[in-house]
């Protein structure tokens, strides 16, 4: 778990109509959002808050509410089993919200490594014919893609940071 906790700087505590719309809300990836509906499914969750840094999703009988935050869920007890599927998840101590437990999202996972045979073309090449290289080789530059830089995400509202280093609580 590398998110900060502690204080919501800026939670506005306001309630959110469903998951999706808060997993939106605080721009959770997408690949999670299966997993994370899995996990408030089995738990049970009645509510969900918006608390700045993470979504708090209250849940409907006894036990913590848990914390949703971009690459984790915390507020799990240490005897608690959750299955998704037919796999109990890999519970591990929190560091800053003792006594209970978290789970990573599956986003934070290393991709799984790709085989040589999954790497070959699935359909047959075409033959060579003299001068297409120069052509296929303006094609590419003419439709080439842009560039995707990583300016990095504001730690109050978590916006994508410009290039000059703004972002929108500025």
């Amino acid at each position: 778990m590398t998110e900060p906790q502690g204080p919501t700087p800026t939670g506005t505590s306001r309630p959110y109509r469903s998951l999706t719309e808060a997993l939106r809300a605080h721009r959770i990836a997408l690949e999670n959002y299966e997993f994370i509906t899995a996990v408030t499914d089995a738990v049970g969750i009645s509510s969900y808050i918006d608390r700045g840094r993470y979504i708090e999703a209250i849940r409907r009988g006894e036990g913590a509410a848990l914390h949703i935050g971009r690459t984790y869920t915390n507020g799990f007890a240490q005897d608690e089993v959750v299955t998704i599927g037919s796999t109990a998840l890999r519970l591990q101590p929190s560091e800053g919200r003792e006594p209970y437990f978290f789970v990573t999202h599956p986003s934070e996972y290393p991709p799984a490594a790709t085989t040589a045979r999954s790497m070959r073309p699935s359909t047959p090449r075409a033959p060579k014919v003299p001068g297409a290289a120069a052509s296929r080789t303006a094609t590419t530059t003419r439709n080439a893609k842009p560039i995707e830089r990583d300016y990095g995400v504001c730690d109050v509202c978590f916006m994508v940071k410009t290039a000059a280093g703004g972002c929108a609580c500025d």
